[in-house]
């Protein structure tokens, strides 16, 4: 079947669960023109959850992406050399060698030592906001402690933060559009490649003085053979930077609007703070950072009455498959009690985020001590300003009044 949802409209970026709503409804498979070379797209959980299972759908897919462009052709080449190498797009055994090189800095133990870290850090920027009445929580909190954080674990000096936020903006866009234009790629290309000067002069660093921080291990790795050549260490630093700065971001954007937009489940937290750790997983699902994933056919098959072939392109509606009502009964409806059922926000199978407990656990932190401060917090009557990205949900700016 023949659909489309309009992915780049202002009305879909304000809200698309309507347009996921109707093509669920409309049946599990459609051809989308929106795509680059078209693709085609999985609206219900069951089939979202069993492609981002499935090695016949595989993660290798910037290829077409950035070097099958007329308008950039071999201007691209550095891009796609550091891109095409991070974890994010291998398929086994490279992406298993290096998931296992990084599952050893996101050890549960190590993630729960920095929340002290986070905690005071969150403690900063709240007290940076004052008694002031009204002010922006994107640009006070959801921008800056996600940066820190993974700073903090790679061992980075807080003074480059400014401009790890404009690299991994240039990688978002370019990443989460539809089809993205030429200047988007040229940004991205240049974000990534300063990305990796940066990351030169870091390594060069701890070469000579290693530490206890990921850009060591990395480095370790390397030695060892884990990691296979320079170009594959450099590619698994920007892409963890971009990460995790990107979904923890909007996560606490969309998670601390939905709440203020549903007064009775912000009371309800205010009432049980215990209930903090199931309304971030709720709010994932609501509202979920990441709205939708790639992949691409690896062999021909059958898909719902279609043959889908090798080298089809595959988008898994991870926002659709979250509001599915076969999954989630009421989807529609945010319920901070949690539900039975783990959304698929962070990707699920082989993908799945490598920093989802991180990221669940600065926004509980930040939902606990944005409650505690502000209790009769709430959303001006301005207009939401939503970024201009289907894929990565977030928002620009999210004015709050204190009082």
């Amino acid at each position: 079947m023949n659909a489309t949802a309009p992915f780049v409209d202002a009305a879909f970026l304000a809200n698309p669960y309507p347009a996921y709503q109707a093509l669920r409804e409309a049946g599990p498979l459609h051809w989308s023109t929106e795509f680059f070379g078209g693709a085609w797209l999985l609206t219900r959980h069951a089939d979202v959850e069993q492609v981002l299972r499935d090695p016949r759908f595989s993660a290798q897919r910037t290829g077409g992406w950035v070097t099958d462009r007329e308008e950039t052709k071999g201007e691209l080449a550095g891009f796609q050399q550091l891109f095409a190498r991070a974890m994010l797009f291998l398929d086994a055994p490279d992406h298993t060698r290096i998931r296992k090189v990084l599952n050893a800095g996101f050890k549960p133990a190590q993630i729960q030592a920095l929340e002290p870290f986070i905690a005071q850090t969150v403690a900063e920027l709240l007290d940076a906001v004052g008694d002031a009445p009204r002010f922006d929580f994107m640009q006070a909190v959801a921008r800056q402690l996600p940066t820190r954080v993974i700073a903090k674990m790679m061992g980075i000096e807080e003074a480059a933060n400014a401009d790890f936020a404009v690299w991994s903006d240039d990688l978002a866009v370019f990443i989460g559009a539809p089809l993205a234009t030429h200047q988007q790629a040229r940004r991205a290309q240049a974000s990534l490649l300063a990305m990796g000067r940066y990351f030169e002069q870091l390594i060069a660093e701890r070469r000579q003085n290693p530490g206890d921080d990921l850009v060591s291990r990395l480095l370790q790795a390397e030695a060892d053979g884990a990691l296979l050549n320079h170009a594959e260490l450099l590619a698994q630093c920007a892409m963890l930077l971009f990460a995790g700065h990107e979904t923890t971001r909007n996560l606490l954007g969309n998670g601390l609007r939905a709440l203020l937009a549903h007064p009775d489940q912000w009371q309800r937290l205010q009432q049980n703070p215990s209930m903090v750790p199931s309304a971030v997983r709720e709010l994932l699902r609501f509202d979920s950072p990441v709205q939708y994933t790639g992949r691409r056919v690896a062999t021909d098959l059958q898909l719902h009455g279609q043959t889908l072939r090798r080298g089809d392109l595959v988008v898994p509606l991870i926002g659709s498959a979250n509001r599915d009502p076969d999954r989630h009964p009421e989807p529609d409806k945010l319920d901070v009690a949690g539900r039975d059922g783990a959304s698929i926000s962070f990707g699920t199978g082989p993908h799945v985020c490598i920093g989802a407990l991180l990221t669940r656990i600065e926004a509980e932190i930040t939902f606990r001590q944005v409650l505690q401060r502000w209790p009769h917090l709430r959303l001006t009557d301005g207009p939401t300003q939503w970024a201009d990205n289907p894929a990565y949900r977030g928002l620009l700016s999210l004015d709050v009044v204190t009082g």
